[in-house]
C-alpha cells in the first residue's frame, strides 16, 4: 500500500522472445519451449535507491509491417498508452525485427505526445552467433540515435542482463515520477500565509513604544 507503480510495456517483432524476457526477468528461469503468452500482465516488486516499487509488466502480441507501415491492433496501443515505459525487443538472428525498432519508437513517442517515454532497446538471442543476421553494434547506434538505452541479452544464458534492461527503466521512470510531488509542494509553498489581523496594528503600537522610548531617553 502506497508504493509507487511503474508499467513498462515489451514490444517487438513476433518470434524475438519478449515473453521468454517477461519470465526471465520475473523468475529468473529460462524456459526453452513453452505456450506464448502474449497480452498477460505480471506484477513483482524491485528495489530502487532503497525504495520498494511495485511495477506491472505487460506482455504484447508481435507486431507486424504490412507495405512498409506498422500493423499494430488496438490493444497493442491501449498498452502503450498505458505503460510508463517501453522494451523494443529485436533479435540479432532476425533482420526484418531490427527493421523495425525506428518505427515502433516513433510510434510509441507519438502515443505519448507531449511527454518523453523512457525507453529501453534490448537485442535479443546474443548467444546465437551463428546464425546472427544484425551485429549488436547496429543496435548500439541506433539506441543511442533514438535516445535509449541499449543492453544486449541471451534470455537463455544471463539473467544479470535481463534484469539490468528492466531496473534501468524503473530507475528513469521513478526519478520522474519524484518531481510530480514538487511542484505541489511549490504550490503550497506559494500560497501566501494569512496575515494576522493585528499585525499593522502591533507594528504600530511597536513603533510608537520605541519612540516614547526615545523621548524619555532625550528629556533625561
Amino acid at each position: 500500500a502506497g508504493r509507487r507503480l511503474v508499467k513498462i510495456a515489451v514490444v517487438g517483432a513476433s518470434g524475438v522472445g519478449k515473453t521468454a524476457l517477461v519470465v526471465r526477468f520475473l523468475t529468473k528461469r529460462f524456459i526453452g519451449d513453452y505456450e506464448r503468452n502474449a497480452g498477460n500482465l505480471y506484477t513483482r516488486q524491485v528495489q530502487i535507491e532503497g525504495e520498494t516499487l511495485a511495477i506491472q509488466v505487460q506482455d504484447t502480441p508481435g507486431i507486424q509491417v504490412h507495405e512498409n507501415s506498422l500493423s499494430c491492433s488496438e490493444q497493442l496501443n491501449r498498452c502503450i498508452r498505458w505503460a510508463d515505459a517501453v522494451v523494443i525487443v529485436f533479435s540479432i538472428t532476425d533482420y526484418k525485427s531490427y527493421e523495425l525498432i525506428s518505427q515502433l519508437h516513433q510510434h510509441v513517442q507519438q502515443l505519448h505526445l507531449g511527454t518523453r517515454l523512457p525507453v529501453v532497446v534490448v537485442a535479443n538471442k546474443a548467444d546465437l552467433l551463428h546464425i546472427k543476421q544484425v551485429d549488436p553494434q547496429l543496435g548500439l547506434q541506433l539506441a543511442s540515435m533514438l535516445g535509449c538505452s541499449f543492453y544486449e541479452v541471451s534470455v537463455s544464458e544471463n539473467y544479470s542482463d535481463v534484469y539490468s534492461a528492466f531496473h534501468v527503466l524503473c530507475k528513469e521512470v521513478s526519478h520522474k515520477q519524484q518531481p510530480s510531488s514538487t511542484p505541489e509542494k511549490r504550490r503550497t509553498s506559494l500560497i501566501p500565509r494569512p496575515k494576522s489581523p493585528n499585525m499593522q496594528d502591533l507594528k504600530r503600537r511597536f513603533k510608537q513604544a520605541l519612540s516614547a522610548k526615545v523621548r524619555t531617553v532625550t528629556s533625561v
